[in-house]
């Protein structure tokens, strides 16, 4: 798909915004001028202007129409734009991309209006950039989840040019899909209760000459379960951290219904729509919208007086329900990597539990997340290792390791171990057992108040530990203190000031901690060390023979 072939949604004009109304559409094509910044919130605010990446590009060009009223001869009023900017990021409480973009443009506020501005016309030539990268994986990833032949995709809301600067996100999945001529229908959502769907989707689709049928909302499980859908498409207004998505209400019972008839339910959505700073979705504020967008049908009373209404303009899908999410940098699948990755956690906990390597509630065992937000998931405090389950998982934050969600069970009490060396090394999974021979030796060569060094020479069994020389290493035997954080904090210490170091360090009376590229990996090389200390245990160094008397 190529950009020019597609009318932006908005543009930059001699000191205003002209954006397309899109409230008129599909019946009357009106250009709204927006001249101030009360007309910018008022747009967004009324869904003139919609759209998670277009309201955000919205913003942005606000601040520079606030920065440029202003500047006077006696300078720039810094105060009045930065509260213009607060009043514009407050316009729509959901969607990331608002306050993204605000903030984006007001850091340039220090240069002056001309930089504010620069600024908005980089970000409205990026999303067109971004859309397009993130476009194509997407349809990339759809052919790879769908049979080979021409797809009946199912859509929710708008994601096409209208929502963003000129491309689309999920909308533009299917134009890029189309134009590989692998779309035979798209079911159109109307979107209750704004019908932004019927409105606006159905025109993009007929502008374009691609295939379509609308479909009331509640009729799009029952097409699933006819075989009428070979793919879910939506965007998003906002992220969560751990994957979690807000869009347009509705979306969470659609990610259900695909989850039921295992429909790949695919998120198109660009990098700055991620709300890192939110764990989870519970922390998303969903915006309520007034209770005549219900009760009222274009202007006509579908409803009793006095009606009471529940009006939320977006749900929070939970990320177990997501297949991927596609931004222009990568694909995550939050789903199918925590839940896989959870339920290989568990299966090796029993494995290691019935060699009695993890007696009891003892060791524990972790995994990086194969994604860009530092997430890590370690096995829950005092779970017996014999009877783990996925659901005795629990996902920490890289940086603090903390838990990522405010319930649900407690991380190992050796988290911060698994953290520090995540941090300090490429590794991608921890072990840390208590495997009877490697603590034998490490309560033998270890001290308790000071760190020791194990050697090993001319074992063939190192060869298993991936080291750059397989003849010898040293392992480090660190002290055993009472306070985790500190154990964690000699980890540190010690992968930081020894290069060439092995992927492994025993704990006084505490057992083995080792890593690898994977949990396999991992899991190689513990047994690799455990074999190591059964020899030196079974068979001990000959003591040296005392010299003879004379």
């Amino acid at each position: 798909m190529t950009s020019t072939a597609i009318e932006p949604s908005l543009t930059w004009d001699d000191g205003a915004v002209l954006a397309l109304d899109q409230r008129a559409l599909p019946h009357r094509r009106e250009l709204l001028r927006l001249e101030t910044v009360d007309q910018v919130v008022d747009a967004v605010r009324a869904l003139a202007v919609r759209g998670a990446p277009a309201i955000g590009l919205a913003g942005a060009f606000g601040v520079a129409i606030s920065a440029r009223r202003h500047t006077t001869a006696a300078g720039l009023d810094v105060p009045a734009v930065r509260a213009d900017a607060a009043r514009l990021a407050a316009a729509r409480p959901t969607a990331v991309n608002l306050g993204w973009a605000v903030g984006r443009a007001l850091d340039r506020l220090p240069d002056g209006p001309d930089a504010v501005l620069a600024e908005a016309l980089a970000m409205l030539d990026e999303d067109i950039a971004v859309n397009l990268a993130a476009v194509a994986r997407a349809a990339d990833l759809v052919e790879a989840l769908t049979p080979d032949r021409p797809l009946r995709v199912l859509t929710h809301c708008n994601t096409g040019r209208l929502a963003t600067a000129a491309v689309g996100t999920a909308l533009g999945t299917v134009r890029e899909l189309a134009d590989r001529g692998r779309i035979a229908e798209v079911l159109v959502d109307e979107t209750r209760p704004l019908l932004q769907g019927a409105r606006l989707t159905a025109w993009e689709l007929g502008e374009a000459g691609i295939p379509y049928r609308l479909c009331v909302d509640a009729a799009a499980a029952a097409a699933m379960s006819r075989g009428m859908v070979d793919c879910v498409l939506v965007g998003a207004d906002r992220i969560a951290a751990n994957g979690d998505v807000a869009n347009k209400i509705g979306t969470y019972g659609l990610a259900v219904a695909a989850a039921r008839h295992g429909i790949p339910f695919v998120v198109v959505a660009s990098d700055s729509t991620w709300d890192r700073s939110l764990p989870d979705g519970t922390g998303i504020v969903v915006e309520e919208r007034a209770p005549d967008e219900v009760t009222h049908l274009q202007g006509v009373a579908a409803a009793p007086a006095g009606a009471g209404v529940h009006n939320p303009a977006f749900d929070v899908t939970p990320a177990e329900l997501v297949t991927a999410i596609v931004s222009e940098h990568a694909t995550v699948r939050p789903a199918a990597t925590a839940a896989r990755a959870a339920e290989q956690l568990a299966a090796l906990s029993g494995t290691l539990y019935r060699r009695g390597w993890m007696p009891g509630t003892a060791g524990n065992l972790s995994v990086l997340l194969p994604d860009r937000d530092g997430r890590v998931l370690i096995t829950a405090s005092g779970r017996d290792k014999g009877a783990l389950t996925p659901r005795d998982l629990v996902t920490v934050d890289l940086a603090t390791g903390r838990p990522l969600t405010p319930t649900g069970p407690r991380a190992s009490a050796e988290t911060l171990i698994h953290t520090a060396v995540y941090r300090a090394t490429d590794a991608r999974a921890v072990v840390h057992v208590h495997s009877p021979y490697a603590t034998a030796v490490a309560a033998r060569v270890g001290a308790r108040d000071r760190a020791a060094v194990l050697e090993l020479a001319d074992f063939e069994l190192l060869k298993g530990l991936g080291l750059a020389d397989p003849a010898r290493t040293a392992v480090p035997v660190l002290p055993n203190w009472p306070d985790v954080a500190r154990i964690a904090a000699d980890v540190a210490d010690h992968l930081a000031r020894t290069p060439g170091h092995p992927p492994a360090l025993l704990v006084t009376d505490h057992g083995v901690t080792v890593w690898g590229d994977d949990l396999d990996q991992a899991r190689n090389r513990l047994e690799c060390l455990e074999a190591i200390c059964q020899l030196l245990v079974l068979n001990p160094p000959a003591e040296p023979a005392a010299p003879a008397d004379s």
